[in-house]
């Protein structure tokens, strides 16, 4: 099948150019010509007016915890785990999880999010759902090595790996998921990271996302999170750290030889009180950044950059200290720099031989007026409801802002279901 979007902005080579075509052949983009016909295409996209961008990557996600979303907020991040969700996770089942997974991946859809990481539980259930969604993904079953089923998570995150690393048109790539270091025992890690070798899996975990977590480790073992995965040989698998909030000179350092991808989750690090990430540092020692959503909240990746904005003026505020990141910097972290950090080589940029994930927004909002920079106003005055169009793998997912592959009032009505079957079993 070939495809033409005609006549649209395109964001390439880290600017806008007007008036461009992209062509495209299954799942793949094959050129941008200057005077197609478009009788050749068996689909052509009308550009007029729109912004074409790489698809948005969302690095970090919990997504079925859309069922918590409204449900305890407000709290310290530890009393929010331990008092409330930890004891609700453990109500979840299969049924719960694909129906709050669809209403995740339908709102990431919407708001023109073509690739998420996400680590949770049940994660066939996830996979289904990307599978059946047509969205790309790179998952990872949650262990925790501290809890009775440490050994089964482990040993159904290999199989997870094997039966699901691949599939689905190659959309769903497969990771290893250790929660973070104080849920995980070094001797726990380290199997992770033997399974890791002989599967040649990555590793997504979380790390240094609050400064409690960094006390209790140098407590513990004598040096930073950070430093303790990279002694246990964690960081020589291929990581994808999440938060980072908590980082010395040092731990950047470590990232940076170590080639560790950072997932940046402003939204959740400013609700949670967790911090704020040194993203300008991180960047400047040439450490892969992406943004990501996190938990029980949006998954709104337009929102983030907002949040990211946000969090650089707070942290300004308090400390004098500006944590300027540019708009063309949030809109790289937010494509580009997403897809490395989801290790992927074939995604993240609009170039011939790259997968066709594209997301289309529409300027004809007054918010896009004057238009004066249209960098500028992607990244400050955009929002998720200028999303038009969004194509993953060469298919079209929303046209016109309807959904092509999801019926959503049944999403809807699965979210509710299920919602009060959890509750009504936590009562």
């Amino acid at each position: 099948m070939k495809k033409l979007i005609k006549n649209v902005g395109i964001y390439r080579d880290h600017k806008i150019t007007e008036s461009q075509n992209i062509a495209i052949k299954d799942d793949l983009i094959i050129g941008f010509p200057l005077d197609p016909v478009p009788a050749a295409y068996d689909e052509v996209i009308d550009g007029n007016n729109m912004l074409a961008f790489p698809g948005f990557v969302n690095t970090h996600n919990h997504i079925a915890m859309t069922v918590f979303r409204s449900y305890a907020d407000d709290m310290q991040l530890m009393d929010w785990l331990e008092k409330k969700i930890w004891p609700a996770e453990d109500k979840l089942d299969s049924d719960i999880v694909y129906a709050q997974a669809m209403l995740g991946i339908a709102e990431m859809i919407r708001c023109g999010t073509t690739s998420f990481a996400d680590m949770y539980f049940f994660m066939d259930d996830v996979a289904r759902a990307v599978e059946n969604s047509g969205i790309r993904a790179a998952l990872c079953r949650g262990m925790t090595g501290i809890t009775p089923n440490a050994q089964q998570a482990l040993q159904e995150s290999k199989t997870f790996y094997q039966t699901w690393n691949g599939k689905a048109d190659g959309r769903i790539t497969i990771m290893l998921g250790p929660h973070a270091p104080y849920t995980c025992p070094p001797d726990y890690l380290r199997q992770v990271v033997d399974v890791a070798h002989e599967l040649g899996a990555e590793i997504h975990t979380h790390l240094c996302e609050t400064k409690g977590e960094i006390e209790n480790i140098q407590k513990q073992y004598g040096k930073t999170p950070i430093a303790l995965m990279d002694e246990l040989g964690v960081l020589d698998c291929g990581c994808l750290a999440a938060h980072c909030v908590w980082v010395n000179d040092e731990d950047l350092d470590i990232l940076a030889q170590k080639h560790v991808r950072v997932a940046h989750n402003p939204g959740s690090n400013l609700k949670l009180a967790s911090g704020i990430a040194p993203i300008p540092k991180m960047l400047e020692k040439g450490i892969t950044v992406g943004l990501g959503t996190d938990g029980a909240s949006s998954n709104n990746n337009l929102d983030i950059v907002e949040e990211m904005h946000l969090a650089a003026f707070i942290h300004k505020a308090h400390t004098l200290d500006p944590l300027v990141i540019p708009a063309e910097t949030a809109i790289n972290l937010l494509t580009e720099g997403g897809a490395k950090c989801l290790g992927y080589t074939h995604a993240g940029k609009l170039e011939a031989g790259c997968k066709a994930d594209i997301t289309l927004l529409d300027r004809n909002g007054l918010h896009w007026y004057p238009k004066n920079d249209m960098m500028s106003l992607m990244t400050y005055a955009s929002n998720s409801f200028d999303v038009d169009t969004v194509i993953v793998n060469g298919n079209v997912l929303l046209r016109h802002k309807e959904f092509t592959t999801i019926d959503i009032e049944k999403v809807k009505a699965e979210a509710e279901r299920t919602k009060n079957k959890l509750f009504a079993s936590i009562i």
